[in-house]
């Protein structure tokens, strides 16, 4: 099956095989990320200027408390 073909059939499955899904590609990335697979140069030039940035200004990000509040609230609305 191709790619195309996949991602062709993704809507078409239910939520609980989507989330499986998921979770399986997320434990694929994780042992990638174990075994030294790192990230793409375009991911790394991403997170180096995020990192610049954070660097410059340490306290113009948000408390881990703070961003669960806000994803707890959209998820009620």
């Amino acid at each position: 099956m191709s790619k195309a073909e996949i991602l062709q059939e993704l809507p078409k499955l239910r939520h609980e095989e989507r989330t499986e899904i998921l979770e399986h590609l997320c434990e694929l990335e994780e042992r990638d990320q174990m075994n030294g697979v790192g990230p793409t140069p375009a991911e790394k030039a991403l997170l180096d200027g995020e990192f610049e940035a954070y660097r410059q200004n340490p306290d113009d990000g948000s408390s881990w408390q703070e961003v669960q509040a806000r994803l707890r609230g959209r998820s009620k609305q």
